[in-house]
């Protein structure tokens, strides 16, 4: 037995041990149409046989086109999959809780400090370099060029709260009104950032809420394992495209927003002006600072 065949036996007998325990009309999958939740879903179909676990998608209005339409036809073939939708639109949501920034981590800080000032938040105090900590590392601390979001000087209403108003929260009220609390999650640890210290099983107030058979593997486990199983994903992953995630389109968070946003533009324009739609007061921040998208003065020397 090879050490990715161990590991999906790991897999396996862990799904099946646990929705034993909880029961499988206790389960919802989190299903996006990615590639980590194609393989979370076909994961739990090879554990499970037959299973009747709903796989629930946001249909957020900005999730990439292919993507959507990947889970549409899947939703033809697969009665499982349901399709909902958040309560509030992105634009009305963004103004209300400020745009996303850098990372979940940054934009999380600079809400807290927009609500509250740093006083009576330690964590804050540590990012921004107000309170030495020893025991924090110079990647959870604030780049010297975005310090500006903890003064008068930042007019950018910022929060990490997209993810939750338009995904997570419309999951929830989906989970309570069928009555199956525990999510299943596509979430690896290797992934980094607030990932890293993901469990494969989450409790809250001694209660299961979120299972990630996932958080264990890597991303090369989940590659041999499409290729071994023929799991479908969309074509996005693959050739010209070479996404490496699949999220909101555009969204300010993607490391490789710049790669990302040259992509759409050269196969589906529409959808790059829609990015800046949408993301307009973001994206002209990042191009004032030269911060994970050119700037013009750089565009123009590339010409």
């Amino acid at each position: 037995m090879t050490e990715n065949e161990f590991l999906l036996a790991d897999r396996i007998a862990k799904i099946q041990s646990v929705v034993k325990e909880y029961g499988e009309d206790k389960f919802a999958i989190s299903y996006s149409g990615g590639k980590d939740s194609s393989v979370l879903s076909a994961l739990i179909d090879m554990a499970l046989p037959g299973n009747k676990i709903p796989r629930v998608y946001a249909n957020t209005g900005i999730e990439l086109n292919m993507v959507r339409d990947f889970v549409m036809r899947k939703q033809w073939t697969d009665e499982r999959i349901e399709i909902i939708k958040p309560a509030v639109p992105i634009k009305k949501m963004l103004e209300q809780e400020g745009y996303p920034f850098k990372s979940k981590k940054h934009a999380h800080e600079v809400r807290l400090y927009q609500r509250d000032g740093y006083e009576n938040h330690k964590g804050l105090r540590v990012y921004i370099g107000i309170e030495p900590d020893k025991k924090w590392s110079s990647q959870n601390t604030c780049p010297k060029k975005l310090q500006y979001q903890f003064t008068d000087e930042n007019k950018l209403k910022i929060s990490d709260m997209c993810c939750v108003r338009l995904k997570e929260e419309p999951l929830q009220t989906w989970q309570k009104e069928h009555n199956r609390p525990i999510a299943i999650i596509g979430v690896m640890r290797e992934e980094g950032g607030r990932r890293s210290g993901a469990q494969c099983l989450a409790f809250r107030g001694g209660k299961l809420y979120a299972f990630q058979p996932l958080a264990v593997v890597s991303k090369d486990w989940e590659d041999w394992f499409i290729d071994e199983y023929k799991v479908e994903i969309p074509a996005l992953y693959y050739e010209p495209f070479n996404f490496i995630r699949t999220g909101c389109k555009g969204c300010p968070f993607a490391v490789n927003l710049q790669k990302e946003l040259e992509v759409l533009e050269k196969y589906f324009p529409k959808e790059r002006q829609q990015c800046e739609i949408i993301w307009k007061p973001v994206y002209d921040e990042y191009r004032r600072l030269n911060y994970r998208l050119k700037n013009k003065k750089e565009r123009q020397n590339e010409e």
